[in-house]
């Protein structure tokens, strides 16, 4: 019976998402640790099913730091990092045999990323799913927006917070007016999209500048001012004036191996995108930076810029789905130019990792390698807070974190 309905704010690619289930390339239960919240804990140890009962009590444990309602207990995966309670199909035998009611609240929401902004409801899909990044990556379309309803009863775990209606002057109290810029530039199909990343980095330093001059009052004042040097092209001379670098590019991507490297990767759809990419790079431990280089700008040429050049609104709807998913600039690492930062890490990754599997599949590249290779990283990489600190710091050590070297990682 439905309940009271409350308004969401969504993408239009929302209403279409339904789990595909065994038709599924991957699995969203293996590789993963999956929290357990307290009411859905109290179900399991209180579960009279004969079959389930015995494998609840041995394979779902108690956190014993820093446990919270919604991080209360975890499922024990098995030695293929699955979850144990997958059955011969790969489907859950929990909701096979007592229904969707006795999914943990994780388990009931992926892919779903639900936000609260001033108060209201926002979802959105990330990509880590296949089915998801299909949704939101191959329509040609600009990225839509609705306000939708739904049902109070549905169960959600709110990721991040922003309240706009703050009474203190900070980024904050200007998050709409800065949303709605953004996704407006980055979906203005008169510049090529390395262009729109430049000049969002321009306007995410200036914003950083702003703030830290305790001039936060400003930044409505800044939007005027990039709105108008947007329309009028005021950029245009000076964005292709900026140099290229592809060592740098190349310097970043083999920071990243070798962090993945030193680690376990779990997916095995994102071990089969970088063997494609070494094949296509023609990779070899020891290549300099030089060599790879030249690869890496002939493959770029030749392979992956007919086909994306093309398909361009590909990295744009990750790009806006993004901004939209992680309630960008002022959600995330801190100061609005690390947020801009770390989404150009994202770009630049995928570039250079779609470049190598275009050289490797060449003519036959397609919409389907793209999106595998955006799930998997999604999953292995996106995900992954800890390794994205890594990458961060690294750059901020080596003092990367500057526009001259956003410029070098975005253009080609």
């Amino acid at each position: 019976m439905q309940g009271k309905m409350r308004p969401i704010l969504q993408p239009h690619y929302m209403e279409k998402f339904h789990c595909i289930s065994e038709q599924c390339e991957d699995c969203c239960c293996m590789g993963w640790q999956v929290p357990i919240d307290h009411k859905t804990y109290q179900k399991y140890r209180n579960c009279s099913d004969k079959i389930l009962q015995p494998q609840m009590h041995q394979q779902i444990t108690r956190v014993r730091t820093n446990a919270s309602e919604f991080n209360y207990a975890k499922v024990r995966l098995n030695e293929e990092s699955s979850c144990p309670f997958l059955d011969e199909e790969r489907l859950c035998s929990i909701q096979r045999r007592l229904g969707e009611k006795y999914l943990s609240i994780t388990c009931t929401t992926y892919p779903r990323v639900t936000n609260l902004v001033g108060g209201k409801m926002e979802k959105s899909l990330t990509v880590s799913c296949p089915e998801a990044a299909r949704l939101v990556l191959l329509n040609s379309a600009l990225m839509e927006f609705d306000q939708a309803e739904e049902d109070s009863a549905i169960r959600n775990h709110v990721l991040y917070k922003v309240n706009p209606d703050a009474v203190c002057v900070s980024p904050s109290k200007y998050f709409w007016d800065m949303r709605i810029f953004i996704i407006t530039l980055l979906q203005d199909r008169s510049y090529f999209l390395w262009q729109r990343l430049i000049i969002l980095g321009l306007f995410c330093q200036h914003l950083t500048d702003l703030v830290s001059q305790g001039k936060s009052h400003d930044i409505l004042q800044a939007i005027t001012l990039y709105t108008h040097r947007v329309q009028t092209g005021a950029y245009r001379e000076e964005l292709e004036r900026a140099p290229k670098n592809i060592i740098v590019q190349m310097e970043l991507f083999n920071l990243l191996i070798k962090c993945r490297l030193e680690g376990v990767v779990k997916s095995q759809r994102f071990v089969e995108c970088f063997k494609d990419f070494f094949n296509g790079m023609d990779y070899a431990t020891g290549d300099s930076e030089e060599q790879l280089a030249l690869r890496y700008e002939k493959a770029f040429t030749q392979f992956y810029q007919p086909f994306m050049g093309q398909h361009e609104y590909i990295m744009e709807n990750y790009l806006v789905n993004y901004v939209f998913k992680e309630l960008f600039p002022v959600q995330g690492q801190g100061h609005i130019f690390d947020n801009y930062v770390l989404l150009v890490v994202h770009f630049a990754m995928m570039k250079i990792l779609l470049t190598g599997m275009a050289a490797f599949y060449k003519e036959k590249f397609s919409a389907d390698h793209v999106m595998k290779a955006f799930q998997s990283y999604s999953k292995e990489v996106e995900h992954n807070k800890n390794y994205l600190l890594v990458v961060i710091q690294f750059l901020e050590s080596n003092h990367f974190n500057t526009m001259p070297y956003m410029n070098a990682l975005i253009k080609n």
